[in-house]
């Protein structure tokens, strides 16, 4: 029988070009390593919910990757919310030239991203900022992203408000949200995720600011 490694490393090898997305086997490897990184420490922390390896390929890493179409050469990007290391660690693993800041709340979900970052050779590009958004001075970046948006949608706004005028947003949400998302920043362009009906990603400009 498949182990949980090669499980994932098949789903991801069958699923990328569903997601426009080309991988080496370096990355593939790499990836799997994330993932194995990620099951060890789940229990613990509830980085993500439980599922099946196919699943977390999907639903998680390549869904994940959809960013990659958007990011030019040389970006930074902060990433909001970032728990278990979604979006923003596949795109690193994947993407030499990205430099990110990590901004998670729990204390301990900061000990695990950092971690990650270690083993997975991706710290000399990235840092982690154990914090609540709302109470620091978000660093100036190309590109803001949040996966786990649902619970930031009181604070959007805040969000919004709290980001530079050229950093560009990339948020993944569902339809209800999409359309909160749109009523404030009405400059996007809405991409339906692959394998989904009403999962989107929203890349978005404050107003007045094109896409």
């Amino acid at each position: 029988m498949a182990t949980e490694r090669e499980q994932f490393e098949a789903s991801i090898t069958n699923h990328a070009p569903n997601f426009d997305v080309a991988l080496t086997a370096d990355q593939i490897a790499r990836l799997s390593d994330y993932y194995e990184l990620l099951l060890k420490w789940n229990d613990r922390l509830h980085l993500v919910a439980p599922g099946s390896p196919g699943e977390f390929a999907i639903r998680h890493v390549l869904e994940s990757l959809l960013l990659l179409r958007h990011l030019p050469t040389a970006t930074t990007i902060v990433d909001i919310g970032s728990g278990g290391g979604l979006p923003i660690v596949p795109c690193l693993l994947v993407r030499d030239d990205l430099s990110a800041t990590l901004i998670e709340s729990s204390k301990r979900k900061a000990v695990f991203l950092r971690e990650a970052l270690r083993s997975l050779r991706q710290a000399n590009r990235s840092r982690v900022i154990a914090s609540r958004f709302e109470e620091i001075v978000l660093p100036a970046s190309d590109f803001l992203t949040c996966r786990a948006l649902d619970r930031f949608t009181p604070l959007l706004p805040e969000l919004i408000r709290r980001t530079g005028p050229n950093t560009t947003f990339m948020l993944f949400a569902g339809a209800a949200l999409r359309q909160t998302i749109k009523s404030l920043m009405p400059d996007n362009i809405v991409e339906l995720v692959p394998h989904s009906q009403n999962r989107f990603l929203i890349v978005a400009r404050k107003p007045g600011l094109p896409v």
